[in-house]
């Protein structure tokens, strides 16, 4: 049996970091992975990167409105080649960034507790077994797939991942969930020149933002040519010819939608089923993840929970965090996961929606005596210089300490934006620093200003 100072399950942001930092103190590290196309995580292989690479891709598309779909199409396939060579190049930067360490082993497998800190690792039939003094895990989260009857080995379904492999534009796309990877790939698809309808079983688009946010989003998208099916029950998916049919219930109604392609974005579930927690005594929460404390420690000493198994944010900059608070437990230090306070997230439709903290809706149920401030893009000079004047902005105040309770911003460049108001939260500052806070011009960023002087 080998034996580690560390052991790490999962090659994510977390992971990797933690792995890279104690082998530089000289402890033996471990770090195992079952997918040689997974090095460096979700979001270098299957997510951040490889989407925003497309969205980029797709923002240019959107110029060229009146080209011929198979021009669309040729366009579309240089961006997937161009989506593989820098998911490659970082995923090979990845794996040599630890595997050319001294100290570091990285292992190929499929790992599973047999003790509390012991493990075997399934190797091309042969099975390893390894002892850990800390284990780390960090197996990410999958895509959730609904049991909806004709789904199971269908050739033109597709989850976020796959779907961005495939080589040929489908001129109809049918999204089933119209959360928030839902939308982005609405946006992105579009952009590229696909047919784009959503189905969502809620009549309620994204619930969790306030409504003139969500109806904001929702016109913008409908400009671009999305289709919204709002309430829709589907009943089985088939495939027909070189085709998906989705049969489903709209508004009392039978629908049959046809589509070269269906992604599946119905949400992700924490990787745990092969992990066999039980071997270990690992206690999971209610909805599957990895149950852990404010210092990602879990049920059983010396053994962490990081990145999107913990059930916490899935984004990959909460997964680094998440190593900063692991590091600083094993160092004595105190920093937690309430030390983070508001985490900022974005999604990148076109222009982008960020927000930060508590909406107005959420402010209110808590009590919060709110003021609220909206500015709508048209308003913004930089809006007009790069012919993007989609959009609001809003603020959400708390009237009696003039703290910052929450912005949620959907306009662009609203991801770099979103950054100064998170740092401005952290900061216990009043929204007057904003408003009164000198900013460049012309740029985005001083609608601030404006924002918080209504």
């Amino acid at each position: 049996m080998d034996k580690y100072d560390m052991i790490v399950i999962g090659f994510g942001k977390a992971g990797k970091t933690l792995a890279g930092k104690y082998a530089a103190e000289g402890k033996t590290v471990a770090v195992i992975e079952k997918d040689d196309n997974m090095y460096g995580g979700t979001c270098i292989n299957v997510g951040c990167i490889p989407s925003k690479t497309l969205v980029r891709y797709s923002q240019s598309a959107m110029r060229h409105p009146d080209r011929a779909f198979e021009e669309k199409a040729k366009f579309y396939q240089k961006a997937i080649m161009e989506k593989r060579r820098v998911t490659s190049m970082l995923r090979d930067k990845n794996f040599h960034k630890l595997d050319d360490l001294e100290l570091v082993t990285v292992i190929h497998g499929e790992a599973s507790f047999t003790a509390p800190h012991r493990l075997e690792v399934r190797q091309n039939g042969l099975i390893l077994e390894l002892e850990g003094e800390k284990i780390i895990i960090n197996t990410g989260a999958s895509p959730v797939i609904l049991p909806i009857p004709g789904v199971e080995n269908h050739p033109f379904i597709y989850t976020s991942a796959s779907l961005m492999d495939l080589p040929e534009l489908p001129r109809r796309l049918i999204i089933v969930g119209g959360g928030y990877i839902g939308l982005e790939f609405a946006s992105m698809y579009s952009g590229f020149g696909s047919e784009v309808t959503v189905l969502q079983d809620s009549k309620t688009l994204i619930p969790r933002e306030d409504r003139d946010i969500a109806e904001a989003i929702q016109a913008s998208l409908e400009s671009k040519g999305v289709t919204f099916c709002l309430g829709a029950e589907i009943h089985s998916i088939t495939a027909d010819g070189p085709c998906a049919s989705v049969h489903f219930d709209w508004n009392g109604k039978p629908h049959l939608l046809q589509g070269e392609a269906v992604l599946l974005a119905t949400g992700r579930k924490p990787n745990t089923a092969a992990l066999r927690l039980e071997n270990a005594g690992i206690k999971t929460s209610a909805r599957g993840a990895i149950a852990v404390d404010e210092n990602l420690r879990t049920s059983v000493p010396d053994i962490w929970a990081v990145g999107d198994v913990n059930g916490g944010q899935q984004f990959t900059y909460v997964s680094l965090d998440d190593s900063r608070i692991v590091w600083s437990g094993l160092h004595g230090g105190s920093y937690n996961r309430e030390a983070r306070k508001a985490v900022p997230y974005s999604v990148f439709l076109s222009p982008t929606y960020s927000r930060v903290g508590l909406n107005e809706q959420e402010a209110e149920a808590a009590g919060y005596n709110v003021k609220i401030s909206r500015l709508p893009v048209s308003a913004i000079p930089k809006a007009h210089v790069l012919g993007k004047t989609t959009g609001l902005l809003k603020a959400v105040i708390d009237r009696n300490t003039d703290k910052i309770l929450g912005a949620m911003l959907f306009c662009e460049d609203s991801h770099e934006m979103i950054n100064i108001v998170k740092l401005a939260m952290d900061l216990d500052a009043p929204y007057q620093l904003l408003r009164d806070q000198i900013f460049t011009h012309p740029t985005m960023s001083e609608s601030l200003n404006d924002l918080f002087a209504n």
